[in-house]
Parts: structure tokens; C-alpha cells; sequence
């Protein structure tokens, strides 16, 4: 097997046509196979994605099984051809709003999730108090919810057909949730003027205020703290306070 990605806690290898996705012990069995189960189920969707073909034990790690897709990520494709940006930036939502209309209602709830995350961050009570509240406030949507839609989780075969791929975080819930969630990824990922240029774009879009997504960043940032990545820390804590609470 080649080994094409080493990330923290798992290694992506090819076998041929298939993509094998191995994890470590920082891995439970049981997030494993919720990857699995929410992969199978956002297969049954219109959308393009890869086909899940085994859980399965390599090497004594669990790891799945899947379609290997031959092709450029959309973010390989933005850094080789930076004059296309806008172009790709355009195609990136009008994939992430087509993903949007679809319903997976086996999916768990990404309110339940964003719940649980704040409740497990390591804010203040009242702060904490503050973002249940907020949360709770939102609309109730049903939308499928990618949890970490980024170029680099879409790739382009030859022909120009998209399939997105890393469905672990897969829920059903808000779209501008997922929405505020790619933002403070650009954000993240030091591509300010990006992640600008997209909020825009989503909003226009999809006739979207651009302060009801902001509304939405303080709770997304809290759910991202529970990474606990120091790097982020500063960053994602005045995300947490950019509002004044009521």
C-alpha cells in the first residue's frame, strides 16, 4: 500500500482502486463506525461520494475501506491556478448549497452535537449558559451538514465531477451553521480575505444576513475549542466573546 496522508491519528494509504483509512487508538471503535455509518448513509444522497467498502483491521488498527477517487482536491486546484479563485470559490458553494437540500434523516442533530460540545468546553458557566441559550434560539432546519466542508474535502476527477469526501462529522441541522463552520476554517487557516469573499458569496446566494451566520460563529468557535489545539486558543476565545451577551 502507498501512503498518501499522514494526519494526527490516522494514515491514508492507495491499494489500487481502493483507499484504505487507518486510525489509531486515539480513535474508539465506536467513532469509527459512525464515520462508517454516516458515510453509508449520505451515500443513499444525489450527491457524489465515494463508496464505502469495508471496516475492517489492518496491521491491528481499525481502518475503513473505500472508493479511491482519482483527481485534484479543489484546494490543490485553487493554489496551482490562483486566478481561477473566484471561479472555484463560486463552484465551492453552489456544491455546498446543492449538499444542503439534501435530507439524511437517520443523521444525528447537529444542534444535540453543538450542545454537547459547549458543555464540554472549558468557558465560564455564564458564558457557556450564553451559548445554549444562543443555540437554542436558532431555527430548527433539517439540511444535511458536512461538520467540516473545506476545499480540501472535495476532489475534482478529470472530467469536472465533484465528490466530497470525510463525512465523520456528518449531522442534519443548519446550514448556516455548517456555513459559520467553513468560515472559521478559512479563518483558521490564515486566508482571511477568503474567508471574507466566501461568507459573501453564501450569503448572496442563498439570500442569507450576513450577521444571522455571524450570530452563529461564537457557538461554532466554542465547538471547535474542544479540540483543545493551544494555537487556536486566543483566536477561537474571541470568537466566544465577539458578542455582547444578553
Amino acid at each position: 500500500m502507498e501512503l498518501i496522508y499522514k494526519g494526527i491519528g490516522k494514515r491514508v494509504y492507495r491499494d489500487g482502486n481502493v483507499l484504505v483509512k487507518q486510525f489509531d487508538e486515539t480513535y474508539s471503535k465506536a467513532d469509527i463506525l459512525n464515520e462508517a455509518l454516516n458515510h453509508a448513509r449520505v451515500e443513499e444522497t444525489s450527491l457524489n461520494v465515494p463508496k464505502l467498502l469495508g471496516v475492517t483491521i489492518v496491521d491491528g488498527k481499525w481502518a475503513l475501506q473505500g472508493e479511491f477517487i482519482e483527481g485534484d482536491t479543489l484546494e490543490t486546484l485553487m493554489q496551482k491556478h490562483p486566478e481561477k479563485t473566484d471561479e472555484y470559490l463560486d463552484f465551492f458553494v453552489e456544491l455546498q448549497i446543492r449538499m444542503s437540500k439534501e435530507r439524511v434523516p437517520l443523521l444525528g442533530h447537529l444542534r444535540d452535537k453543538m450542545h454537547a460540545k459547549i458543555s464540554a468546553s472549558a468557558y465560564p458557566a455564564s458564558v457557556r449558559y450564553d451559548l445554549h441559550v444562543r443555540l437554542d434560539g436558532l431555527p430548527r432546519h433539517n439540511k444535511l451538514c458536512h461538520g467540516d466542508f473545506q476545499p480540501s474535502n472535495i476532489i475534482l476527477t478529470k472530467d469536472g465531477t465533484p465528490y466530497i469526501i470525510d463525512w465523520s462529522h456528518a449531522t442534519q441541522g443548519n446550514g448556516s451553521a455548517d456555513a459559520a463552520r467553513t468560515y472559521l476554517l478559512f479563518k483558521l487557516h490564515k486566508q482571511d480575505d477568503l474567508a471574507e469573499k466566501y461568507l459573501r458569496l453564501f450569503c448572496a446566494k442563498t439570500d442569507t444576513a450576513i450577521q444571522y451566520v455571524q450570530k452563529v460563529l461564537p457557538i461554532v468557535a466554542a465547538s471547535q475549542s474542544v479540540k483543545r489545539k493551544p494555537e487556536e486558543a486566543e483566536f477561537l476565545s474571541q470568537w466566544v466573546n465577539v458578542c455582547d451577551w444578553q
